[in-house]
C-alpha cells in the first residue's frame, strides 16, 4: 500500500481538539475515509491530481496498443476509422478494460488515524512516476490520485466539526 502522509497543520490541530474531546476518533476517521474513497475514485473520471492539475495525457504507445485490443479500430489499409478515432480519443490515463487501479481503492480507520491506499502493486509508479517496464525503459509520468485536495480538506474539517459538535 502507498503510504502519504498528509502534514496539515490546520486538520491536524482540528484533530488532536476532536481526539482530545471524544477520544475514540474511529466514527470520523471512518467518515473521512469515505469522503477520500470517493474524492479518490473522481479523480480517476476528471483525470486530475489532488491540486487540481491535469494528468499526462495517454503516450500515443499507449492509445495504440489500447487501439489494438479492439475490434474495428483500423480499416483494411491500416488506417484509423471513425470508432477508432473515437476510442482514442475517450481514452482516459490510468483507465483500463477492468478499471482495477481506480476501483480497487480502499481504507482503513481505526482509533487514531485513516488510510487511503491501493492494493495493485503498480499504484506507486503511476502515483509517483518514474521507469518502468523491461529493462526500466519506459518513463511513466507521475498522475497523482492519493492527496488531500482544499476542497478535500475543507471536507475533511467539516467532518471533524460535525463531530466535535455531536452530543
Amino acid at each position: 500500500m502507498i503510504r502519504i502522509d498528509i502534514d496539515d497543520r490546520d486538520v491536524k490541530q482540528a484533530l488532536q481538539t476532536l481526539q482530545h474531546r471524544v477520544g475514540d476518533l474511529r466514527p470520523a476517521m471512518e467518515d473521512i475515509g469515505e469522503l477520500l474513497l470517493k474524492t479518490t475514485e473522481q479523480r480517476f473520471q476528471t483525470s486530475t491530481a489532488p491540486d487540481g492539475s491535469r494528468w499526462a495525457p495517454n503516450s500515443p504507445a499507449t492509445i495504440m496498443q489500447y487501439l489494438q485490443a479492439k475490434g474495428g479500430a483500423f480499416g483494411k489499409r491500416g488506417e484509423l476509422t471513425k470508432r477508432g478515432a473515437r476510442l482514442a480519443a475517450s481514452k482516459k490515463p490510468l483507465i483500463g478494460e477492468t478499471r482495477s487501479l481506480s476501483t480497487q481503492i480502499s481504507y482503513r480507520a481505526d482509533r487514531a488515524s485513516v488510510e487511503v491506499g491501493s492494493s495493485r502493486l503498480y499504484a506507486p509508479i503511476h502515483q509517483f512516476g518514474g521507469k518502468a517496464g523491461r529493462g526500466k525503459k519506459v518513463t511513466i509520468p507521475a498522475r497523482p490520485f492519493f492527496g488531500l485536495s482544499e476542497s478535500d480538506k475543507r471536507a475533511v474539517l467539516d467532518i471533524i466539526a460535525e463531530h466535535l459538535t455531536k452530543p
